[in-house]
């Protein structure tokens, strides 16, 4: 690995991101804010693409070095459950906007519903006062047929690949601002989104920041073009343990920037991945063919398979930390539910954002918890399958229906009535069966149904 970063260094120099089960508010005001933050931070939000908690060394990780994620981890908070939708797009879309993807009926993937435009963390943040910048993996349109979508949703300042158009990694399709890159030959991608969300920072020391960093580490190349994208310097893809040590390194990197511009004191860091790792890895191409591999992390001596698109723990259970030195108390390991909607409400709290505007959200702030040491109101967890795309781009008006389920740290129970006892058996392999379950069982059954039923599904 280190010959292989040292390969990559000279490519790049040489070429120069009894609780109340109704709790989850179908229509929740925005929360008080937090009496003990003074003055809005700047944030830096880096959403991980395909990587689940057994990546990182903090979370018990074994297959891969991340020291500087570690170090974030060691000096910040760690969240041991936090939960995203099983793939990207949702994540995405709930991520933004506080909101379950159910919500806006049949979304399809690379679509964003134009009600929510104004309503992402991005917009309402900007209408506060931060300058908003996002670089790397965009997903929500194909920016090809709406270059302007990322400044519709709130973002000043963009650098994002175009999405199922061209490569993200090795000379890369870019759009800067709506525009596309002519600059990108012979470089890395992460290389080019964290340069781009330094130099934002950098412009906006003066001001609050909103710098969002979707990564398209360690996400695999774009596989559905018609001729494959390049190769790397040594004429195959990047493995997926490459690609964990570059997201490590793209983290050190801006960290260091942070430090450089004497800024680290007044920026929240929040790490999050957007689902679980993925099954396989495209590794090379032969001719038009892809070829892939299985992807198997070693985690608190257990193996563990990628379970991206799964509602399963590989595929939903993702790592979580904050840092905000002196701010969030060092090597806290914390229990608190968080799933994707709750970070819509937490930034917006953070900020100071007008606690006057009403927000239609699903999510629960928890900054109390990062800053005071207040445990969150969240009760239970939500998520649910891949969006099913819909013939001809609208945005229809019925609602979807697939699986899903919602979850204490402990239980489990899908639409379906499928309940599990994650404590005893974490793969799911046998349902409880209703006639035959505990006392213990049958109170979470009656709960957790409750909660299904408060969500108003059509």
């Amino acid at each position: 690995m280190t010959q292989i970063r040292k390969q990559l260094d000279r490519y790049r120099v040489g070429t120069s991101w009894s609780w109340v089960v109704r709790a989850i508010c179908l229509v929740a005001c925005l929360p008080a804010p937090i009496h003990a933050a003074v003055d809005p931070p700047n944030i830096l939000l880096i959403l991980a693409d395909d990587v689940g908690q057994e990546c990182l060394g903090c979370y018990g990780g074994q297959s891969y070095d991340t020291p500087h994620l570690d170090e974030l981890a060691r000096t910040g908070m760690r969240f041991r459950h936090c939960y995203s939708m099983p793939a990207c797009h949702p994540t995405r879309l709930t991520l933004l906007t506080g909101r379950y993807p159910f919500r806006f009926g049949s979304v399809q993937w690379g679509d964003f519903p134009k009600s929510a435009e104004a309503r992402t963390f991005g917009s309402v943040l900007s209408q506060a006062g931060y300058a908003t910048g996002v670089a790397g993996k965009w997903q929500l349109t194909l920016l090809k047929d709406d270059p302007t979508h990322p400044r519709r949703l709130g973002f000043g300042h963009s650098d994002l690949f175009g999405w199922h158009e061209g490569p993200r990694y090795y000379e890369p399709l870019i759009y800067r601002n709506g525009e596309v890159r002519q600059d990108t030959l012979g470089y890395y991608g992460p290389d080019l989104y964290v340069r781009s969300l330094i130099k934002f920072m950098k412009a906006n020391r003066e001001r609050p920041f909103l710098a969002y960093y979707p990564m398209a580490l360690c996400h695999d190349v774009t596989d559905d073009l018609e001729t494959p994208v390049p190769h790397s310097p040594f004429d195959r893809y990047d493995s997926f343990a490459e690609m964990v040590d570059e997201m490590d390194r793209s983290v050190g990197r801006l960290m260091a920037a942070l430090d450089a511009l004497k800024l680290r004191e007044q920026t929240l860091v929040l790490f999050v991945g957007d689902n679980g790792s993925p099954r396989k890895m495209i590794v090379r191409a032969e001719g038009n063919q892809l070829i892939t591999q299985p992807v198997v992390s070693r985690q608190n001596g257990h193996d563990v398979p990628g379970g991206k698109t799964t509602l399963l723990d590989g595929g939903t259970r993702v790592p979580l930390i904050a840092n905000w030195p002196g701010r969030i108390s060092g090597g806290a390991a914390v229990d608190d539910l968080v799933d994707m909607s709750d970070f819509f409400p937490t930034l917006l709290e953070l900020a100071g954002a007008s606690a006057t505007e009403k927000h239609a959200v699903d999510g629960h702030s928890f900054a109390s918890r990062m800053l005071a040491g207040r445990p969150g109101n969240r009760q239970w967890a939500y998520s649910e399958g891949a969006v099913m795309p819909l013939p001809g781009g609208t945005e229809p008006s019925q609602k979807r229906s697939g699986a899903f389920w919602v979850r204490t740290a402990r239980w489990k129970l899908y639409n379906d009535g499928r309940l599990f006892n994650l404590s005893s058996d974490p793969l799911e392999a046998k349902p409880i069966v209703e006639a035959s379950d505990s006392l213990a069982a049958r109170s979470m059954r009656t709960d957790l149904a409750q909660a299904i039923a408060s969500l108003a599904r059509e």
